[in-house]
């Protein structure tokens, strides 16, 4: 994600939404989609609610298909998404975006990378033409690969590499959970790989994913499927379909056996641990108990594991839950369910984990009652039909379900999903998938604690 633009994504919680139990009582998202003849799939979510847009074009690559040797290439080819074309020079994309009143951004993630725009419905044209312009060429050259390069490895410095616990939990963690190489290198890159990154692997990578049969547009607000087809046509229709490598398999089962890592941190002041599960494959039955499960365990200060390890044990500070770099329902391919903490000094990582498994034991052998399923699955609805309401994220989340799952549809499946969700259910996921034998541990300290350690040895 570029550190310059900030795509103000829509926050908070409705504190007070009824429990939908009839289909007729939710809220339908209109979704309209189309297939252009060049393998770009159109969807439209039609909404006269305020003269604005939101734009998502979402292809279906990411860190996982990056080339080998070439960690973080994925998201240093984000970057040079934003740095012009032939038609439109380095710094067009954002001026024109900008001065017709709306915002811009990326991100690049396991399994998609996406790029979004919001604005005044007035601007559509301009964003259209832009996105399909890039869609067809950049504006490939040394100074710009190495100006990007530079900019990706700076970013690395400020996110990770000069901050305290450095993304452990969501970087290191895989490195250590998963097998395959597809899951388990760096996607934000080493500075080595990413300094040998040439402009073939760049003109390779914009042939090879970035054609529009590996693309999906979706458009979200003021406009009608009729306008959006016929908008889609006019600036992407003309563009060629291109051949897209075939993706190596990189499914993983469970895993068999716990793995226990520790690592030193010289900018923490507390210790940190990170436990991380496999979890369920996407379109699996588990993976809605598994969505519920997650937020009776670790979402707010309801949750079993904060009110068990902060308030209850005061082990912990905080208690934090990830679900890969993703959200529970946007992957393709394996994920984690993380559990990040940071915890007090006169405590330690077994005693945390001792206290993490007895809230997972209580829920496998008692589930959930009523009134807590009924809070926790209303809590999941609330967000995720928040999170629908703005039309940038509508349009991204449209977006990114059809690259996934092939159906945008899923936006108006997922609350029907997390409703049906039973206590049989959530115990069968804490016992199938929350198992030690599954579990990554990372456990961060603070140098300084290592150190009268070190010298003894």
């Amino acid at each position: 994600m570029r550190i310059r633009t900030a795509a103000g994504f829509l926050a908070g919680l409705l504190l007070a939404l009824p429990a939908m139990a009839a289909d007729t009582d939710r809220w339908t998202v209109p979704v309209t989609v189309k297939k252009l003849d060049n393998g770009l799939t159109v969807v439209i979510s039609e909404d006269h609610s305020s003269p604005v847009v939101g734009v998502s074009v979402v292809y279906h690559v990411g860190m996982r298909l990056e080339p080998r040797n070439r960690t973080g290439f994925a998201h240093l080819f984000e970057h040079l998404m934003f740095q012009g074309t032939p038609n439109a020079k380095k710094g067009v994309f954002d001026s024109v975006i900008t001065g017709g009143g709306g915002n811009n951004n990326g991100s690049t993630r396991a399994d998609f990378t996406n790029y979004i725009e919001t604005a005044p419905v007035s601007s559509l044209d301009a964003i259209l033409w832009l996105e399909a312009d890039r869609m067809k060429t950049l504006d490939f050259n040394a100074e710009t690969l190495k100006n990007q390069q530079d900019v990706v490895k700076e970013e690395i410095r400020v996110n990770v590499k000069n901050q305290p616990y450095g993304g452990f939990m969501w970087i290191d963690i895989g490195q250590q959970a998963f097998q395959k190489w597809e899951n388990n290198h760096d996607g934000y890159g080493s500075f080595e790989d990413l300094e040998n990154a040439s402009l073939e692997d760049v003109k390779a990578f914009h042939r090879d994913y970035y054609g529009p049969n590996n693309a999906v547009l979706a458009i979200a607000g003021d406009v009608t499927p009729e306008q959006g087809f016929a908008l889609a046509q006019k600036y992407f229709g003309g563009i060629p379909a291109r051949a897209t490598p075939a993706a190596p398999d990189y499914r993983e089962g469970l895993n068999t056996k716990e793995k226990r890592v520790q690592q030193s941190d010289a900018l923490a002041q507390v210790p940190a641990i990170a436990a991380a599960w496999k979890m369920p494959d996407r379109g699996s039955r588990d993976q809605a108990p598994m969505a519920v499960l997650g937020a009776l365990l670790a979402n707010g200060d309801a949750s079993r594991l904060y009110q068990g390890l902060v308030k209850g044990r005061e082990l912990a500070l905080n208690v934090e839950s990830l679900y890969g770099l993703t959200s529970e329902w946007e992957y393709d391919g394996p994920t984690l369910f993380t559990v990040f903490a940071l915890y007090k000094p006169t405590t330690d990582a077994d005693t945390v984990l001792k206290g993490i498994d007895e809230e997972i034991a209580r829920i496998a052998r008692e589930g959930a009652d009523d009134a807590t399923l009924a809070r926790v699955k209303t809590q999941l609805l609330a967000d995720w039909y928040n999170g629908l309401e703005m039309f940038l994220n509508r349009a991204d989340t449209l977006a990114k379900l059809q690259t996934l799952w092939g159906d945008a549809n899923v936006a108006n499946q997922i609350p029907g999903w997390i409703q049906g969700v039973t206590s049989d259910d959530v115990k069968r996921a804490a016992a199938t998938y929350l198992t030690p034998a599954n579990r990554t541990v990372i456990d961060r300290k603070p140098a300084a604690m290592l150190a009268p350690a070190a010298k003894k040895e």
